[in-house]
């Protein structure tokens, strides 16, 4: 019955367009805890710029993740600066979760079967396609079957490695733990290609616009979801409402042009569907 009761009051936050002053959280569930401590603690990616990056200058992280972040901690504590991020390659995602170590991971995480044993994902807040980043001087590349018999960098725990296996099984993949490895290693010529989500190579391209290019020959679709603890469902249908919120309301879009978009890139085909 303390479940059901939870899930109501869930749904009627929901209905009413998000929890806020007014209309409390369902006592134990994690959105109330969140609320009672004041602060949020997100996973996120430190080396991802336009998604999730940690400026050298300012030490403020950055991003489009790093937005519909703040959005949710505006949402359950009153001020997006309730919150704080936590470095999370995509290799310590599902780690973080189970051991508690932040509330939601928040770090360009595709949503598959094999994750979804694991965590609890929520409906998909971005759409993103894999794609291929070489040396500018190099025409050799076009398109994902030219990575044949050539080296490619990717990192470990993302769905590019398992993609690249099977579309291009004869490339010889450079598996390390963040893509900020593979730009050094590309424009020094010990590897010829990185791979992963168009959006991220966007965010690398555009600190090295004159040495790398984009091939713009996107592979794949990736659909992003948030990920929360796997039994936490009421947290999880919590974040779906707010996430469907910010379609509507266009917060989204905002959140899009003051990240993604100054790289000149447009919604298009990243929004996700029934928006």
């Amino acid at each position: 019955m303390t479940t059901l009761r939870a899930l109501l009051a869930v749904l009627m936050c929901l209905l009413a367009a998000g929890c806020g002053e007014g209309n409390p959280f369902p006592e134990g569930s994690t959105m109330a805890r969140i609320r009672d401590r004041g602060v949020l603690t997100v996973g996120i990616k430190f080396d991802q710029p336009m998604f999730g990056y940690k400026d050298p200058d300012s030490g403020r992280i950055i991003g489009f993740d790093a937005e519909m972040a703040r959005m949710v901690a505006k949402d359950l504590t009153g001020s997006e600066r309730n919150i704080r991020f936590v470095e999370t390659v995509s290799r310590e995602r599902e780690n973080f979760l189970a051991q508690q170590v932040v509330d939601l991971v928040i770090a360009t995480y595709s949503i598959t079967e094999a994750r979804g044993r694991l965590v609890a994902f929520t409906d998909p807040y971005y759409v993103a396609g894999q794609d291929i980043l070489v040396r500018s001087g190099d025409t050799s590349i076009g398109e994902a079957s030219d990575l044949d018999g050539k080296s490619v960098c990717t990192a470990k725990g993302s769905t590019s490695v398992d993609r690249l296996r099977d579309e291009v099984p004869g490339a010889h993949l450079e598996i390390v733990d963040a893509y900020s490895v593979c730009v050094p290693a590309l424009m020094a010529g010990r590897v010829d290609a990185l791979s992963t989500d168009d959006t991220i190579l966007l965010g690398l391209l555009a600190q090295h616009p004159d040495t790398l290019r984009l091939v713009g020959k996107p592979f794949g679709r990736e659909p992003y979801g948030m990920g929360v603890r796997k039994q936490d469902t009421a947290f999880r249908d919590y974040l779906n409402g707010l996430i469907a919120r910010s379609l509507r309301d266009g917060q989204w879009d905002r959140a899009f042009m003051a990240t993604i978009g100054v790289s000149g890139a447009t919604p298009n085909q990243s929004k996700p569907t029934g928006s």
